[in-house]
């Protein structure tokens, strides 16, 4: 930006030197004329260049608004007895113009939690693993179920039906989103209802 304005500066006073000459009855040297044209010219093309850059940023996602993500009300299904481990599950809808991924969870009443992917081995089997990260792209939303993506979680005391557990989700663009998930029973847990992008 600072060289542009040196340039259109430079053109500027090119362009009043031609324009004094002539106002004086001179005629302006072809050298006069060729350094005029030549400063018009370099701020024309800097501002050609910065709108070709400009262009391509915006198709490469860089430019618009950021990501704005909304996480819904999450489920918790209620612990088998004598377990401590149990699954989570979340929509977190992506508003914005930029892509995010959802980096971690964590709850200040939970113990461990970790991002499990279900996915299918072979023909009739599936296996599940832990990911580090599951993709939000813009304008799109993902819905945690336990056939794609969900939380497993170490609640430690035992839970009742309709306990609100609070949880933060983390984005590597938001940052920390907090959330609540209640204590439901296995049967009312989140089930398909379609889902957006996977993990990674």
């Amino acid at each position: 930006m600072h060289l542009l304005r040196i340039a259109i500066r430079t053109a500027c006073r090119a362009v009043n030197r031609l324009v004094k000459a002539v106002a004086e009855g001179r005629r302006p040297s072809r050298r006069s004329l060729r350094e005029g044209l030549l400063a018009t010219l370099v701020p024309v093309i800097a501002c050609l260049t910065m709108l070709v850059g400009l262009t391509a940023w915006t198709r490469a996602g860089a430019a618009g608004s950021p990501a704005r993500i909304d996480v819904g009300v999450g489920r918790v299904l209620l612990p088998a007895a004598g377990k401590e481990r149990t699954t989570a599950f979340f929509r977190i809808a992506n508003t914005g113009d930029s892509d995010d991924q959802l980096v971690g969870v964590t709850s200040p009443v939970a113990g461990e939690i970790t991002l499990n992917r279900h996915e299918r081995a072979g023909e009739s089997g599936r296996a599940t693993r832990t990911v580090s990260s599951a993709n939000i792209p813009a304008g799109d939303f993902l819905v945690m179920t336990s056939d794609t993506l969900d939380l497993t979680v170490k609640v430690g005391t035992r839970r009742q039906v309709g306990d609100a557990i609070p949880f933060v989700l983390h984005f590597r663009r938001s940052g920390p989103v907090d959330a609540v998930a209640f204590v439901v029973r296995p049967r009312d847990r989140a089930v398909s209802g379609g889902s957006g992008p996977g993990g990674s």
